[in-house]
């Protein structure tokens, strides 16, 4: 084969007929059927054992009327806003209906999604079970949207360094049909296929940026990555019918059993940048107080009288404590 096809290539409307005819209509048969039952058994009691046939033939007609109406009865639907059917025929597919409303299919029709499990029937005290965990009726595809909590998942960043991440996922089903026939269950399919992109992507970047500041990072690009994700995981899903709304990465941080030397390495690469912060600050001060002085001629300072104010100034402006001043009463020489 030159490549893999999706079993279903369009989506086919199913172009249903009104419920309420088809309920009236059936009512009606159920009726004309009870009738001919009647009506036999009536000619039957005025013209004794000589139209037996008649009976028989007439008790049959109703029950199969009776029979046949029901039958058709279970061909009706209830479809509530932005949910879907999808039904198959004798193992085909027969068509999609998305519009809302109270409808009638073929009763043959079979609702489609291996998504929904059939429940567990549930025997009452009266031991009857309850009729709605073995309904077919409960095979609706939901087409609103829908959020996709992917747990927290341990992965190596780009470094090596293991870290911990989890996103949310926000989607809804496009195409109800793919999503029921071209993959066996929609949800579990997205679930795996967002913890594969989330792995992925998550190796492919950093932590945390490096020093030069230029590259992507998981914790200084989460927007931008997030986009990625949501990206290359819509390009995954496009067979099954579904359309990613949004990804956010909602917990990003390093495995604990690095984490405290990596929150080390931040507070020691804090510090380092908040130092050369102040003494960028004290030179500039410094080189101000200076520059003040000899403009104003307040005082004349030789070279080692401007290196040991240089020095204290720094100290006192670079220091962690405040600083003691000393008053100095007698001549500077």
């Amino acid at each position: 084969m030159d490549g893999e096809k999706s079993i279903v290539q369009d989506e086919k409307v199913l172009k249903a007929k009104s419920g309420y005819a088809m309920l009236l209509l059936g009512i009606i048969g159920m009726l004309l059927g009870v009738a001919v039952i009647i009506a036999g058994c009536m000619v039957f009691g005025q013209t004794g054992e000589t139209n037996t046939a008649l009976l028989a033939g007439s008790i049959i007609l109703g029950v199969l009327l009776i029979a046949g109406f029901i039958l058709e009865l279970c061909g009706l639907r209830v479809l509530n806003p932005n949910e879907a059917y999808v039904f198959a025929l004798f193992g085909k597919y027969y068509g999609t209906i998305k519009t809302a409303g109270f409808f009638w299919v073929n009763p043959f029709c079979e609702a489609i999604n291996p998504s929904v499990r059939p429940a567990a029937p549930v025997v009452t005290s009266s031991g009857l079970a309850n009729p709605a965990a073995l309904s077919g009726k409960a095979k609706k595809v939901s087409l609103k949207t829908l959020t996709l909590n992917n747990e927290k998942q341990k992965v190596n960043d780009e470094l090596g360094n293991p870290v911990e991440i989890g996103a949310v996922v926000i989607w809804k089903v496009t195409n109800p049909t793919k999503a029921v026939i071209n993959v066996e269950n929609y949800k579990n399919y997205l679930s795996i296929q967002c913890d594969a992109i989330i792995r992925n992507t998550a190796r492919m970047y950093p932590y945390d940026t490096s020093e030069k500041g230029d590259e992507k990072s998981l914790r200084g690009s989460s927007q931008e990555i997030a986009e990625i994700m949501c990206k290359e995981l819509q390009e995954k899903v496009e067979n099954a019918g579904i359309k990613i709304l949004e990804v956010r990465i909602t917990h990003l941080a390093y495995a604990p059993e690095i984490a405290s030397a990596m929150l080390q390495r931040q507070q020691a690469a804090a510090i380092i940048d908040a130092r050369q912060k102040i003494v960028e600050g004290a030179v500039g001060m410094v080189e101000m107080a200076l520059d003040k002085l000899n403009e104003n001629d307040i005082v004349e300072l030789d070279e080692e009288r401007k290196a040991a104010m240089v020095s204290n100034l720094l100290v006192v402006l670079c220091g962690n404590k405040d600083a003691q001043p000393i008053v100095n009463s007698g001549s500077l020489y």
